[in-house]
């Protein structure tokens, strides 16, 4: 058991700390909206994943040849990034404000999460292997793989998100247009990214 639960608190590490829509996406909804919302945020994975894993599981199984469908959800995910890169990137001062915006950040994030292709590929080449290997062995070995993914994961980006908010007063007026301008530029340039990968799966370059 030993063994898949140092795999899962490695591995959820890297992935929390990892920069990714995701990660600057915790970020930006912390610095325009407060905590709450970048907790909220990070909880994403949470819900999405689920569905996730059975998909991969089904893939896994049916389609492991196919890079079709993860090659349509990159393309997918780009657009919808390349969407936030720019709305980040006209963000103005006035927009900075807490409130019921948490629900609209958890949204952003479930729609970001399930159209990136990163949690597929995880759970494709890495993530199932090692569930069905645990089971093997014992369903308690899956648990400690999953809830220290998990935990690692989810933990490492509400840590960032209480940074960000500790040190959101330093940002104001002209730092704060700034800096969200430099996060819309990430943004975009990480929808790039998705959009390159998804081209490469569906074999267009």
């Amino acid at each position: 058991m030993l063994k898949f639960l140092t795999m899962g608190i490695v591995l959820g590490l890297s992935a929390g700390i990892t920069p990714g829509p995701l990660f600057v996406l915790v970020i930006t909804e912390t610095m325009r909206h407060g905590l709450r919302a970048g907790v909220l945020v990070a909880l994403a994975p949470l819900i999405t994943d689920l569905p996730i894993v059975c998909l991969s599981v089904f893939i896994l199984g049916h389609y492991a040849q196919s890079t079709a469908v993860l090659g349509v959800i990159s393309l997918l995910g780009g657009a919808f990034v390349s969407y936030l890169g720019i709305e980040n990137f006209c963000a103005k001062r006035e927009s900075a404000v807490p409130g019921a915006s948490g629900v609209s950040s958890f949204k952003k994030a479930v729609v970001v999460n399930t159209l990136s292709p990163h949690p597929y590929l995880f759970w494709l080449t890495v993530g199932a292997p090692a569930v069905i290997k645990a089971s093997r062995q014992n369903y308690t070995w899956v648990a400690a793989f999953v809830v220290s993914f998990y935990l690692l994961l989810v933990g490492a980006k509400v840590v960032l998100s209480r940074l960000v908010a500790g040190s959101k007063n330093f940002l104001a007026g002209r730092a704060y247009a700034n800096a969200m301008k430099i996060l819309g530029l990430v943004l975009m340039g990480l929808a790039a990214v998705l959009f390159y990968d998804g081209l490469v799966l569906l074999k267009c370059i």
